[in-house]
């Protein structure tokens, strides 16, 4: 039985982590941490899963390392300088560290397929949409498939004169980068890849959270068979 910490646990994504964990034959949840929480509680788990929010996951990634626990990352924002930070803090392991931009694998072979067709194509774009009170913009999933499009092709920004600020979106590597905001519980990101006369689109919407259950579940089982820090869910996928 894997003991499994849920750090956040009365946020949105936390419970729907505990309910889940609980109901899965093989795992259970031996603590439930938040803010006020004396961080021992989580030391007798095997995997702690951290749904926290950017300005405190690090001093909470700090405790679990001290308290050699695997963690699971799930709280967004995680640039490649702040990767580079967690790496320097983390050291190697055990315990193992696995940071995921986005738990849905359908999002995740979206990402995928778009670094697969990056090569064959000359102009790219990230557009993705969350509700308007997401704690940050872009979403760490939009980062990390511009970033996997800017490795794997080459592309050039486009050369129009904006006439107001940020209208072309964010310059990532050549690959523009586009947030949209709306009050509606939907996580949506499209990859559109483009040379001339034709243009690819690549687009994965997730309706509700329940999306991310599987892969939250799987991340947990495989934490322990991955090296140091790992950043993505395509490690636990085989990808």
């Amino acid at each position: 039985m894997i003991k499994v910490a849920v750090s956040g646990a009365r946020g949105r994504m936390g419970s729907i982590t505990v309910d889940a964990v609980q109901a899965a034959p093989d795992m259970e949840v031996i603590a439930r941490f938040e803010a006020f929480s004396d961080p021992s509680i989580v030391a007798a788990a095997d995997v702690v899963v951290e749904f926290t929010r950017p300005d405190v996951v690090f001093k909470n990634a700090e405790a679990w390392r001290t308290l050699e626990v695997h963690a699971v990352i799930g709280t967004s924002g995680f640039t490649e300088e702040r990767i580079g930070r967690l790496r320097d803090m983390w050291g190697t392991g055990p315990p193992n560290c696995l940071v995921v931009p986005n738990f849905s694998i359908g999002a995740v072979m979206a990402m995928r397929f778009s670094e697969m067709a990056a090569p064959f194509f000359h102009g790219a774009d990230v557009i993705e949409m969350h509700q308007s009170a997401k704690a940050d913009a872009p979403s760490g999933t939009a980062l990390a498939t511009a970033g996997q499009l800017a490795e794997a092709g080459s592309f050039s920004p486009p050369t129009s004169e904006p006439l107001l600020d940020g209208v072309l979106g964010a310059d990532h590597f050549g690959v523009g980068i586009h947030s949209i905001r709306q009050p509606i519980e939907i996580a949506d990101q499209e990859t559109r890849l483009s040379s001339h006369g034709e243009m690819l689109s690549i687009r994965h919407t997730a309706f509700g959270r329940e999306a991310y259950v599987p892969g939250v579940l799987a991340a947990i089982r495989k934490i322990p068979d991955l090296p140091g820090v790992t950043v993505g869910l395509e490690a636990v996928l085989g990808l």
